[in-house]
């Protein structure tokens, strides 16, 4: 009902300023208020770890893990914070960020906005939340693709302490050939690499921390085939489907559509399932697949496990719902 209330003050601003004052927010309220409880729900086992319930929190809300005790008050399974990078970055221009209310979207060209991976331990450090908390990572826009890996190793060494599990993503389109990365040769390089700084983590810090790809929606089903692949082969915990997607095939004529960036939201929610159905076919229950595109409602979430997924992520479907969204995702899912 606050969130109702709330909601037209937040859209007669500007997306970006809208969300900078929602985590704000949500700092200020981490800060005073006793810590928050996940919405309780049958506990589901998954990479070693215990979730509370099945919605979590999509990266890109809490890029610097600045407001993570007031998101847990939202009554999540689990939070993903991030993508991080190894140097600050001011990202693209702005305007960066824009609504489609008409078909509950939302279109990002951030590029990765960010304080650098030291900021984001500062702020995790201080946190007072004990759930589970994903940290993703990615690469410097300046960082030249054939050195990515660089950048995701340098980040998985820092966060590795403080992590419940590790994201990495190569698949958002608002860094420059980023998704370049899922190609066949470039991701056995990447995997390979990223599975052997795990190894080593695990032996230096005495914890096992699970690490999780984030792919693209729009891959035609031989590359997921491929990437599920990849995944077994280099014995990968998880599989986050999906970011955004550079298609626009859903808000032709839409007011801001043809804005270049990732499209998320409802749009997308149909091909992010199709991708989920693919891999959870390829993959036969060998790892967990994580759902995240277009789940605006409880049906939704429901849809993603009915689809092959364990746990649901959310983000933009906030926007246009508010935190009601995350109790009628746990009890659709529960």
């Amino acid at each position: 009902m606050l969130y109702d209330i709330a909601r037209p003050l937040l859209f007669s601003l500007d997306a970006e300023t809208a969300h900078e004052f929602t985590l704000a927010s949500l700092h200020l309220a981490g800060r005073v208020l006793p810590p928050g409880k996940p919405l309780a729900s049958t506990p589901i086992e998954l990479m070693g770890l215990s979730f509370p319930n099945r919605i979590g929190l999509a990266a890109g809300l809490d890029k610097n893990g600045e407001a993570i005790d007031g998101l847990a008050r939202l009554g999540f399974g689990f939070i993903e914070i991030g993508t991080i990078t190894p140097r600050p970055q001011p990202g693209n221009p702005r305007p960066r960020m824009f609504r489609l209310p008409e078909v509950r979207g939302i279109i990002n060209r951030m590029g990765f906005n960010n304080h650098g991976v030291d900021a984001l331990i500062a702020n995790v450090r201080a946190a007072r939340f004990k759930g589970i908390l994903g940290i993703n990572i990615g690469k410097n826009f300046d960082t030249p693709i054939e050195n990515a890996a660089d950048d995701y190793l340098i980040c998985l060494d820092k966060v590795y302490p403080l992590a419940s599990y590790v994201t990495v993503n190569i698949s958002s389109p608002n860094t420059k050939n980023l998704r370049q990365l899922q190609g066949e040769s470039e991701l056995d390089d990447l995997l390979g690499r990223l599975k052997a700084a795990q190894s080593r983590l695990a032996d230096q810090h005495g914890r096992y921390v699970p690490l999780t790809l984030k792919i693209a929606p729009d891959l035609e089903p031989e590359q997921v085939i491929n990437i599920a692949d990849a995944l077994r082969r280099h014995r990968i915990d998880g599989v986050i489907a999906t970011n955004t997607t550079i298609s626009r095939d859903k808000v032709q004529g839409v007011r801001y559509g043809e804005q270049q960036g990732g499209l998320s939201g409802a749009p997308v929610f149909e091909a992010s399932t199709e991708v989920v159905r693919q891999l959870a076919s390829a993959l036969a229950g060998e790892l967990p697949i994580i759902a995240a595109g277009g789940v605006t409602d409880g049906r939704g979430a429901k849809a993603k496990l009915d689809a092959g997924a364990s746990l649901v992520q959310v983000y933009s479907g906030l926007i246009y719902r508010g935190p009601g969204l995350v109790g009628e995702c746990v009890r659709a899912t529960g």
